[in-house]
């Protein structure tokens, strides 16, 4: 195995649209949200384990998951367990560790991605990811795995790139979550990609864009070059990791830099973004319901997608296209249609009965 290739597991979100069963506490990619009995960080460290020697593998998290994180990836120890003290978006994160790792291997390339998506075809992400590899090894490039889109979502950013020969496209833009009728326009173009949030790159490529396009945040962090691996790290990126600009990855860098390359990727993937696509990813019963571990009686009833915790009775009878949840002490019965209205709906939760339900 590659001792130059590591990776950057991105696991310090909440989730909300999840919600109730992702909350702040212990956000999704902590759950088995499909029932398999591996949670969804578990599933997303073995699947880069297959390529990444493991102690190469760092887990971003918010420092209140630092003990979820040991606790669920028993192979991982604290030194891979990179902390932020504050919420700053994924541009100082990535930077913060890449500084890190940089420091500990400087022909290191990396693979930054998200601990809660879903992915079928690991062999053809394998394959895909060492072909990135590759190419970021020997050239001066950023680099991103785009997902062919399969109907004109809104809900992910696009990515169009230069129709060329190469299997490697440079990309000519990237777009924002789209409305309709533009994403229905991308698809019948032919050369725009999903954006899955998926970047590989080496330390010095992306350091070099860093000093480049985000030179206040690169001195910064570099001021703690001396005691990034050492037991001073904590107390200096506690002090000046708050002071670091709130902006992601995508707009600190990735939509200035010219070096930006995509490949259409071979594998099936599904963000798990919502109850919706957590439901198009389940086998469905044969009235079309989608059942993480409840036991269900349903008559008249399709297209729901239905979870309790432990193995609940649930009767339902007359109800369509519902997203019914059941954890402890929140019941949610909201129509599916409405899914992207639940982060409205937690926030009225908490004003009204606390922040302990959320």
């Amino acid at each position: 195995m590659n001792k130059n290739y590591y990776a950057i597991l991105m696991a310090g979100g909440v989730g909300s649209r999840f919600w109730p069963v992702s909350t702040t506490e212990f956000p999704k990619q902590f759950h088995d949200m499909l029932g398999t009995g591996e949670t969804l960080i578990q599933r997303t460290f073995q699947r880069l384990e297959k390529i990444i020697p493991t102690e190469n593998i760092f887990i971003l998290t918010n420092e209140r998951y630092n003990d979820l994180v040991l606790e669920q990836l028993p192979k991982a120890t604290q030194r891979q367990v990179v902390t932020e003290p504050a919420m700053r978006n994924t541009a100082p994160c990535i930077l913060y560790a890449a500084l890190k790792i940089q420091k500990e291997n400087s022909d290191a390339v990396m693979v930054v991605a998200p601990s809660d998506h879903w992915i079928e075809d690991e062999t053809a992400f394998t394959n895909n990811l060492q072909q990135c590899f590759e190419a970021c090894s020997q050239q001066d490039i950023l680099m991103t795995l785009g997902i062919q889109p399969t109907f004109p979502n809104t809900g992910y950013g696009y990515i169009q790139y230069n129709e060329e020969a190469n299997a490697i496209k440079k990309v000519a833009q990237f777009t924002e979550k789209p409305n309709y009728e533009t994403a229905k326009q991308f698809l019948s173009q032919g050369n725009y990609l999903w954006n899955a949030g998926i970047f590989i790159w080496s330390a010095n490529s992306i350091l070099k864009a860093f000093q480049e396009f985000q030179k206040e945040m690169t001195t910064l962090f570099e001021k703690g070059i001396d005691v990034f691996n050492t037991d001073q790290e904590s107390e200096f990126i506690a002090n000046n990791y708050p002071l670091a600009e709130n902006i992601s990855i995508d707009y600190a860098i990735l939509e200035n830099a010219e070096n930006v390359y995509v490949l259409p990727a071979t594998f099936d993937w599904n963000d798990l973004g919502t109850w919706g696509s957590l439901y198009d990813k389940l086998e469905k019963t044969n009235d079309n319901n989608a059942i993480v571990n409840a036991n269900v009686l349903s008559e008249d009833a399709s297209g729901n997608m239905i979870r309790t915790s432990g193995s609940k009775i649930v009767v339902i009878d007359g109800l369509k296209d519902y997203i019914i949840v059941d954890k402890e002490e929140v019941l949610l019965v909201y129509p599916k249609e409405k899914e992207q209205d639940i982060k409205q709906v937690l926030k009225k939760v908490k004003d009204t009965y606390g922040e302990k339900y959320a």
